[in-house]
């Protein structure tokens, strides 16, 4: 069972920055690849970014594109969102998610961390 732990969340004004991290459990080489979604209240899980565990390729929702970079560190077992010039539309619970191949499906196994940005 994956386990999965983000922090790094807070409270925050508009146009501040933060930096997620994902913590998982399990080898790197056992994951093809890492992705970080948002839920707000009321809304549906939204996809913000994935990074391939092999060639560190990246893929960004346009909602965070130019603001957001997601990064991970195989060695550690742990990735990142970084997050700058945040607005409030950004606040929701972040999770992150990792998928085992290609065409696996994303697997979600921590609480997420909050993330709330105020005007």
């Amino acid at each position: 069972q994956v386990q999965l732990v983000e922090s790094g969340g807070g409270v925050v004004q508009a146009g501040e920055s933060l930096t997620l991290s994902c913590a998982s459990s399990g080898r790197s080489s056992s994951v093809f690849a890492m992705g970080w979604f948002r839920q707000a209240p009321g809304k549906e899980r939204e996809f913000l970014a994935s990074i391939s565990t092999r060639t560190q390729t990246t893929y960004y929702a346009d909602s965070v594109k130019g603001r957001f970079t997601i990064s991970r560190d195989n060695a550690q077992n742990t990735g990142y969102l970084q997050m700058i010039s945040l607005k409030p539309e950004d606040t929701a619970v972040y999770y992150c998610a990792l998928r085992a191949s290609i065409r696996g499906t994303w697997t979600f196994g921590g609480q997420g961390t909050q993330v709330t940005v105020s005007s």
